[in-house]
């Protein structure tokens, strides 16, 4: 292996090992309404990948903008998966996919629903990183 693969190597083991987050990437699928429970889902979303990240804000910055009627407040994160890691089924991720955070040591960010907004790759780089955007 050569220097630069040895370090890549290393890097992308210790990016890994930083991983504490785990979250669901998903392509949301057709909105279907049920109105024996009065409950929208998406019968047709799917995981592209389930396991562990590092989320974390991105440059501490917020924006507030009008969606619809209503003010939103835009927390931008990236959210870095491990380097090996392909979505199923071999789709490409686009901005629209989604990022679930499913567990997480800091108790704020379970739950929280992430929008993908970019994804960065690279044949050099430790981590996959997905730009994300919180909409709430």
């Amino acid at each position: 292996m050569s220097g630069l693969g040895t370090l890549l190597e290393a890097g992308r083991a210790a990016h890994q090992a930083i991983m504490l987050d785990t979250v669901r990437l998903v392509r949301p699928g057709a909105d279907v309404y049920n109105p024996a429970t009065g409950s929208t889902t998406q019968p047709d979303a799917r995981t592209l990948y389930e396991g562990p990240a590092r989320v974390k804000p991105f440059r501490a910055m917020s924006e507030e903008v009008e969606s619809g009627e209503r003010a939103v407040v835009l927390r931008r994160y990236e959210v870095s998966l491990p380097w090996s890691a392909l979505p199923v089924g071999g789709d490409r991720v686009v901005p629209g996919d989604q990022v679930l955070v499913t567990a997480s040591p800091d108790q704020r960010l379970p739950a929280l629903v992430l929008w993908v907004t970019s994804v960065a790759e690279s044949a050099t780089a430790t981590a996959w990183r997905i730009s994300v955007e919180d909409r709430s």
